[in-house]
């Protein structure tokens, strides 16, 4: 079952970024997914699978953001699924 979140925010922040309400809306998803790898909540299988996106394309844009991407999430559930 999808749920929706809705934010609401200023026009100018997208314009700030110089994208388009669609692309913001992508970034910030996007965004929220690395940051909740980056502190461990979810692993970025699960990120990526939110996305829609095989995973190493996922770890590319944790790399794109500087996270690393060996985060013990990940880890534990490599060694679940080896």
């Amino acid at each position: 079952m999808e749920q929706v979140i809705t934010v609401e925010y200023p026009g100018y922040l997208a314009d700030s970024m110089r994208l388009n309400p669609d692309n913001f809306e992508k970034e910030i998803k996007i965004s929220a997914l690395v940051k909740l790898v980056e502190l461990g909540k979810i692993s970025s299988g699960t990120a990526a699978k939110v996305l829609q996106i095989p995973r190493i394309e996922f770890l590319e844009l944790l790399a794109r953001y500087s996270i690393g991407f060996l985060a013990s999430t990940d880890l534990t559930e490599d060694m679940r699924n080896a």
